[in-house]
Order: structure tokens, then sequence, then C-alpha cells
């Protein structure tokens, strides 16, 4: 997988071409990252069944609640749930970064935030070698729409997230470390449209910097 610099200087706010010193920090920042950190993802696979409306994935003793998983599982048979973390080691090294220069911090959790997902990237990569006959949608994580973020617990228990990959839920249902993101997938038998892409179901819409420049982070 690659982490991929321009990523980065879009979760920094970076707008219009960027000043030639802070992308040769960013980069130099970048080979020290991928240096100490290494992105790990782990996911799992289960038919999708309906009952009364419901989504359920069959064998995980999980119901996918509200309109947007129905809606996103709608001709899909097959359902993944996925979980990517950069670890304990980016919190460490984010913790002393911050400690000499919140400016330095600023660049490295962007860098971050570029590394996992390019982690999940990679983890629907596997999953399309797995099922070359199969079609993903795009991946929606729970606290978007209304699938809620209570979700979270379900879902790292079945990926038995903390003996895995070192991951636990704190009371506010948010994933520990930091850089970690869960995410349903669905497969289907024919190309799945790009359903939820867009600033309407971006949980930074209210505040987001490109937003009020009349711009999106996908221009």
């Amino acid at each position: 997988m690659e982490l991929n610099l321009t990523e980065a200087l879009r979760f920094l706010g970076v707008r219009g071409e960027p000043d030639p010193a802070l992308v040769g920090e960013m980069a130099a920042m970048k080979e020290r990252l991928i240096g100490s950190v290494s992105p790990r993802y782990t996911f799992r696979v289960f038919p999708v069944s309906r009952a009364g409306g419901a989504i359920e994935l069959s064998g995980a003793g999980l119901v996918l609640p509200g309109t947007m998983a129905g809606k996103m599982l709608a001709d899909c048979s097959r359902a993944a749930l996925l979980l990517c973390t950069l670890g304990a080691g980016f919190d460490a090294m984010l913790r002393a970064e911050q400690a000499r220069s919140m400016a330095r911090a600023v660049m490295l959790d962007a860098l971050g935030s570029a590394w996992v997902e390019a982690s999940c990237d990679a983890a629907e990569a596997e999953l399309s070698r797995r099922f070359p006959e199969m079609y993903l949608t795009d991946r929606f994580s729970p606290g978007y729409g209304d699938l809620p973020l209570a979700l979270q617990q379900d879902l790292c228990r079945v990926l038995e997230a903390e003996k895995r990959l070192g991951v636990t839920v704190n009371d506010s249902f948010l994933l520990n470390p930091a850089k970690t993101v869960s995410a349903v997938i669905g497969l289907g038998s024919a190309p799945q449209p790009a359903r939820i892409r867009g600033c309407g179901y971006c949980p930074m819409r209210d505040n987001c910097s490109y937003r009020e420049g009349g711009r999106t982070c996908v221009s």
C-alpha cells in the first residue's frame, strides 16, 4: 500500500498549490512514519439476510439498523466487516511530536489519516481478489447516516478486534487507537453504484474548509 502525500495534504486542509517547503517537510515525515508504523487490518465476510425490513449478517449475530444499510446492501448477497488501524505506535509517535511541535503534530496527524485510508483501500483490494466474481459497494461506517455509532461495539466483537489488532471501544463508542477505521462493505453480483459519496453523507460537512471555499475533498 502507498501513503499518498497528496491525500495527506488534503487532510491537512491545503488548498491550491502547496508550498514547496511544506511538501518537503511532509515528505520527510512520511518516510519516518512508514518506517515506524505498519497499518494492519482484518475483515470477515458474511451472508446477508433480510427479515421484516432489517439487514442481518448471518453467522455474525449482527443486525444493521436504519435505512442506509438497507440502501447500501439492497443488491448484495454478502457483506464484509472491516477494521483497519495504525496501532498504538502511531499514537505514541503523535504524542511525542505534540510535545515538540504542535504544527508538526498536525502534519503527522494528516499523514496518519491518509495512511489508515490507504490501509482501507488495500483491504478492499484484497476483498476484490478473494471474490473476483463480485462487486463492492462504497464502504460505510458506524456513525454515517443513520447507522448508529454504538454499532462499533458489536463490530469489534465480531472481528475480535482487541485480540487481533489491539483495538478497543470506549464508553463514547470511539475506537482506540485513534487512527482506526471500521466499515461495512457490500458484495453483489452486479456493479454497485456509488451511493454515499458526496458532502451530504460526510460527518464533517458542517465545518468543512473545502465546502467553505466552494470545493470538495474529491474535486
